[in-house]
């Protein structure tokens, strides 16, 4: 059954704001003008100096129009989509517009009802071994909304990455802006904020192979001692191209997987350290990656479930 117009326009708004962002900042906005949504990047939450690109910006809000279309498709409605409509107005991302009514395959059913479900994990993953069929699919998934997923499976080349991820980390925590620009997102214990990364879902000590985001900064917060210790299955997202097209692409592609992934029983872990210095993005581009761009380094893999998430009312996120 297609739902009306303004009920699917509804769904299709909530379901935009359980995307994942970097440290959960959400730095998007809506606007509704009778059956059509624009998606707009909020540059007050963009980080000025882990992101002065605005890429991790536009890989959110690309995963935030993923949930949009595959919420409205779940309603009955197949979106119209035009990405970066008007060069005029670059904060204009991407506008979705209710198209006919269409009936809703299966595959989208299972992703929709991921949408809430799906969370970002901050530690290890437990030693269970993720199918190749399941792995495969991701790969689709990946490919269909116009990026590649390269999945690494030997010790050698994950302990390069972990590498990689360690010396990023160690050099960004020794420089006092950019950690207390991480610092800023991290949640004190019992804090009431709607954003940010809350106390509790990330390690209070380092722990496994890849280095983790020091949220609290010298505060007793963060979670004991995991019992999983796992690096999961680590994998890279990338495109052929560098351009906002193609990040607003790498981050429907990232939510596709994402959501695939959540209905298996499996969460991912970002690790963005490396992507966010440029010479080591490029060494991964050109070592790595056969020449495509990096755009999202994580680990996928079988964890406990989280403590709840937060994300701002939608009014909060509704403009003119």
């Amino acid at each position: 059954m297609t739902a009306p117009a303004d009920q699917a326009a509804r769904t299709a708004l909530e379901a935009a704001r359980w995307a994942p962002s970097v440290h959960n900042t959400q730095p998007w906005s809506f606007a509704v003008a009778g059956e059509e949504i624009s998606v707009r990047a909020d540059p007050d939450r963009k980080l000025r100096l882990g992101d002065p690109g605005g890429r991790e910006v536009l890989i959110s809000c690309g995963a935030a129009v993923f949930n949009m279309t595959t919420a409205l498709r779940d309603a009955g409605r197949e979106p119209i989509v035009r990405i970066l409509p008007d060069p005029d107005r670059p904060s204009l991302l991407a506008t979705v517009r209710l198209g006919p009514a269409a009936e809703p395959g299966e595959d989208t059913r299972t992703l929709a009802r991921e949408i809430e479900r799906r969370h970002t994990h901050r530690a290890g993953f437990a030693d269970a071994v993720v199918p190749e069929q399941v792995t495969a699919a991701w790969e689709r998934d990946a490919m269909a909304e116009g990026a590649t997923l390269m999945i690494f499976r030997t010790p050698e080349a994950v302990r390069g990455l972990a590498g990689l991820t360690e010396a990023a980390q160690a050099v960004q925590a020794q420089d006092r802006p950019y950690a207390l620009e991480v610092f800023r997102w991290g949640r004190a214990p019992g804090s009431r904020r709607d954003d940010g990364v809350p106390a509790g879902t990330y390690p209070n000590e380092p722990e496994g192979e890849f280095a983790q985001r020091d949220y609290a900064r010298g505060e007793d917060w963060g979670a004991e001692e995991s019992p999983f210790t796992g690096s999961g299955l680590v994998a890279l997202l990338t495109t052929r191209e560098d351009t906002r097209e193609a990040w607003l692409a790498a981050g429907q592609a990232l939510e596709h997987v994402l959501l695939h992934a959540s209905a298996n029983g499996i969460s991912a872990a970002f690790h963005t350290q490396a992507l966010e210095e440029p010479h080591l993005r490029d060494f991964l581009r050109e070592r790595v990656c056969g020449g495509a761009h990096p755009q999202m380094l994580m680990r996928l893999g079988v964890a406990p479930e989280e403590g709840r998430r937060v994300r701002r009312p939608l009014t909060d996120l509704l403009g003119p």
